[in-house]
């Protein structure tokens, strides 16, 4: 390994888990950067009521990934904990990874990046919410994808409150829910959670969930075991594994309109997956009511697609997000209209820019908490001269290959450009990185990012 003073200089933007890992990953390698935090402290979307608005978290939040499946590596969970822990256990598990390996004096908090400029020589020029203007060799995108909240727009006019689930907190705020006639809009994770949570008796007079499409919604428990905690092996071909999911999907949890839910017109792992063990339950028991897609805003209440008309007092747009990098001004490093990312290799580096590193930019099955502790594995080494990737013509067609894989076999929509099967990639970046290995061997370990002295403007 090359001298530490010789390392390039990084800058990480957000200390949530896809953040603080790729820290970790640096310092192992002896790389020095800084992180920058626009809150007051670490967890990200798991930080509950984060005073910077970018967390997704509610009261009653658990995480939908087993306990066995979102551990680190190199740092166990508590074997104490419950299955499917709540988002306090998750954070403050996140603390102690970050004390333990004396990652915080690297995090400046309240500290906004502003601005992130590639120069002409490359590096990057940093503009901080501080006013000062800070140089690095390289730049690590940390800063999440679920905070940039979206709400479809449809014709008319609603007079009751509306809210984003990103917004979310419990039954009583922002909104007060208690007896009131609720629209959840969407059939995703979240919509799974706060319908089941405001569909309960003493909480909302009525509620009532929009569906577009039919989904398959999974249980969270197999054979008296969380469902992802033994999944098929990564070497399974894809085919083979889908099929076998999606019969072990329908033993399960049988046909979704036996629940009073649109049948999906897709197979079981055609769409993100949908998990909730309780939503089926309440929708069976009538305490959901289930509606097609919104056709129009109607004063109090809302039209559907099927001529239904309900009145409605508070509307909930369970409805995703854009993926948003605020402090790029080039739109060749942000999301198009489809919100589709710049085209990656491996998902982290954008052939043609050996400097920028896009961490955690995915929506992995079945975990996204773990997932750029292994992404980081390539970014580091690659930093160290320990890796070298192949050459841009055979990484556009590696990202092609990766894309067709990972997002080819789902219907079209915005929520399904990230999409990525967690245990396939590990098992092909671990191969990757073996192979970079020799590669940068051969080239004698060079550093592909060299250092500069870091200036302060």
């Amino acid at each position: 390994m090359a001298e530490a003073r010789a390392l390039p200089r990084v800058c990480i933007i957000g200390a949530g888990c896809s953040g603080f890992t790729t820290a970790k990953r640096l310092q192992d390698y002896g790389i020095p950067f800084d992180v920058y935090e626009a809150s007051d402290d670490i967890g990200g979307t798991w930080y509950y009521n984060n005073p910077n608005g970018m967390s997704a978290c509610y009261q009653s939040l658990h995480i939908d990934t087993s306990k066995w499946r979102l551990a680190f590596e190199d740092y166990p969970v508590p074997a104490e904990w419950p299955d499917y822990p709540h988002h306090s256990l998750l954070l403050q598990y996140f603390h102690d990874y970050v004390d333990h390996f004396d990652l915080r004096r690297h995090i400046r908090f309240n500290t906004r990046v502003e601005s992130a400029e590639r120069m002409a020589e490359g590096g990057w020029r940093i503009t901080l919410s501080t006013g000062e203007m800070m140089h690095y060799d390289a730049l690590c995108v940390a800063n999440g994808h679920h905070w940039a909240a979206r709400i479809p727009e449809y014709p008319g006019h609603f007079d009751g409150a509306q809210l984003h689930s990103h917004n979310y907190r419990t039954p009583f705020e922002p909104v007060d829910c208690i007896g009131k006639r609720v629209l959840v809009v969407g059939l995703g994770n979240s919509a799974m959670d706060i319908a089941s949570e405001l569909s309960q008796r003493p909480m909302a007079g009525r509620l009532f969930v929009s569906a577009r499409r039919g989904v398959w919604i999974f249980p969270k428990y197999l054979g008296g075991q969380p469902i992802d905690k033994n999944p098929a092996p990564a070497w399974m071909p894809k085919a083979m594994r889908q099929w076998l999911g999606g019969k072990m999907i329908r033993k399960a949890v049988g046909k979704m309109s036996d629940y009073g839910l649109p049948e999906p017109e897709i197979e079981p792992f055609e769409s993100h997956g949908t998990v909730s063990g309780e939503f089926l339950l309440r929708a069976g028991s009538g305490d959901i009511v289930v509606r097609p897609g919104i056709e129009r805003l109607d004063g109090d209440g809302v039209v559907f697609t099927d001529g239904t008309r309900e009145q409605i007092d508070v509307i909930i747009w369970a409805t995703g997000y854009d993926i948003s990098f605020p402090f790029f001004k080039d739109p060749a490093f942000t999301a198009d209209s489809d919100n589709r990312p710049p085209p990656l290799y491996k998902r982290i580096m954008k052939p043609g820019v050996p400097d920028l590193f896009y961490m955690g930019l995915a929506q992995p099955l079945p975990t996204l908490v773990n997932f750029a502790e292994q992404q980081s594995k390539l970014v580091g080494a690659y930093l160290a001269g320990q890796y070298l990737p192949p050459g841009p013509a055979e990484m556009e067609r590696i990202i092609k290959d990766d894309e067709d894989y990972y997002t080819g076999h789902y219907y079209a929509a915005r929520r399904h450009t990230i999409q990525l099967d967690f245990d396939h990639y590990v098992r092909a970046l671990k191969k990757e990185l073996e192979r970079g290995a020799k590669r940068a061997s051969a080239a004698g370990n060079a550093l592909p990012v060299h250092s500069r002295q870091m200036e302060t403007a």
